[in-house]
């Protein structure tokens, strides 16, 4: 009964309807149609293989990444290296002579400091009376030794004409013994006279001559005595007179003349002062000629040479120089030396002001060069990083040869056209190749 009843109510229960009145059948795609898709799809697959490769390659085969935004690029080229090197160098008065005082004695000062003067202008004046004195003194012995030298002329004379007049006398006792000696002879061939007279009148004769010889002699000997003493007078005389020239010149030379025109510097003593021999008293400025003291690195010392060019750069304007002196000797690392300007002078240059100073050392036509960098601090100069057309800067063994302030000189290593970072490589860690990313 129980089980009649339950089919009965299963009977009157209403049925659920399902989906199938929904659904709806499709015709088949065209199989070709599902070839092109395929084929479609399989060629964007390839080319994106194609695109990633290279990619996931270089990403295999470097160890480092850098972005190119960190680098500075340079490309080798060919063409004139000039070596050169840039130095800060002070504006000097090529000429700045220095006055001191010549002797002891009170100063005098004509002018101030930053007048302007004239080529032997006095500029001060050392009262010395010591110097004064002493130059008095050798004119007034200066003079009396002249008048001596007169006197001494006159007495010369005097003498030498007493001279003279002893040879005078010795002649006409010669004359006089010779013609007793003719009446002697004469008297003597007529037997007349003794022979003892006769000997005796030879004997004036010889006497008389001998006397004479003698008084000539004589007076030449006083003369040339005389001409010694008065040269030894006349030497002594001159001796004075230099005495006297340089007495008057340090005299003179108690006036402080300008020695250039120019512009008075720095005055070294005040105005009554006392100084000593050699004080320095003022410096004078030719401001129509300057120079440029510049001090340079020793690492050039060997390539500094006189008459190399140089440029001179001022308020964005060049003007042309020359290496005029070197020094020989490097005091802290520097070596001194002096450029002059050797054409147009820039106006308004002030003495002590600061100016870049570009030296030519040499010119090397023709080179393979490369741009100056911080490669060649952090490569030591050997090694390069040259970047690849796809993205990779690959490590190269370099020399180099001369360098300049711009570029620097590829022996070996690179090739003309290869674009080589120039920046430092210490981000590179020394990798054989690197990423440079955009």
């Amino acid at each position: 009964m129980i089980q009649l009843a339950k089919a009965k109510n299963w009977e009157n229960t209403p049925k659920i309807a399902d989906t199938s009145a929904q659904d709806v059948q499709l015709a088949p795609k065209p199989k070709h149609k599902r070839n092109f898709i395929g084929g479609v799809a399989l060629l964007f697959v390839l080319i994106i293989a194609w695109i990633m490769i290279p990619v996931v390659n270089r990403w295999a085969n470097t160890t480092v990444t850098v972005p190119l935004d960190r680098l500075r690029i340079a490309t080798v080229i060919t063409g004139d290296l000039v070596r050169d090197v840039s130095v800060q160098g002070r504006v000097v008065a090529a000429i700045s002579p220095t006055l001191y005082a010549t002797a002891s004695g009170s100063i005098t000062l004509y002018v101030e400091a930053g007048s302007a003067v004239e080529k032997g202008q006095v500029l001060a004046l050392v009262d010395s009376p010591e110097l004064t004195n002493r130059l008095k003194q050798a004119q007034s012995s200066h003079e009396q030794q002249g008048i001596e030298l007169e006197r001494q002329r006159i007495e010369s004379r005097q003498l030498a004409l007493e001279k003279r007049k002893g040879v005078d006398l010795a002649d006409v006792a010669m004359v006089a013994a010779n013609r007793e000696k003719r009446r002697a002879d004469q008297a003597n061939k007529v037997g007349v006279i003794s022979m003892i007279d006769f000997e005796k009148a030879q004997d004036d004769l010889r006497n008389a001559e001998l006397a004479y010889e003698h008084a000539v002699a004589d007076a030449r000997l006083f003369d040339e005595k005389l001409a010694f003493e008065l040269k030894a007078s006349q030497l002594a005389l001159e001796r004075q007179q230099l005495l006297v020239n340089d007495l008057q010149r340090q005299v003179d030379e108690l006036l402080l003349q300008s020695p250039v025109n120019g512009v008075v510097g720095d005055l070294l003593v005040e105005q009554k002062n006392a100084v000593s021999r050699d004080t320095p008293v003022m410096s004078v400025v030719d401001l129509s000629r300057f120079e440029i003291d510049a001090q340079i690195p020793e690492s050039y010392a060997d390539d500094l040479a006189v008459g190399m060019q140089a440029e001179i750069l001022l308020s964005g304007q060049t003007y042309a120089g020359e290496l005029v002196a070197v020094s020989p000797e490097i005091v802290g690392n520097q070596v001194a030396s002096r450029i002059r300007f050797s054409g147009e002078m820039p106006q308004n240059i002030r003495q002590n002001q600061r100016l870049t100073t570009r030296i030519l050392l040499e010119e090397r036509p023709n080179v393979l060069m490369l741009q100056r960098g911080q490669f060649l601090e952090s490569g030591g100069g050997r090694v390069a990083y040259v970047l690849n057309d796809d993205g990779i800067a690959m490590r190269r063994q370099i020399k180099i040869g001369a360098r300049s302030l711009a570029a620097v000189e590829i022996i070996s290593g690179l090739r003309e056209g290869d674009d080589v970072v120039i920046s430092s490589i210490d981000q590179f860690r020394g990798a054989e190749s690197v990423l440079v990313t955009n």
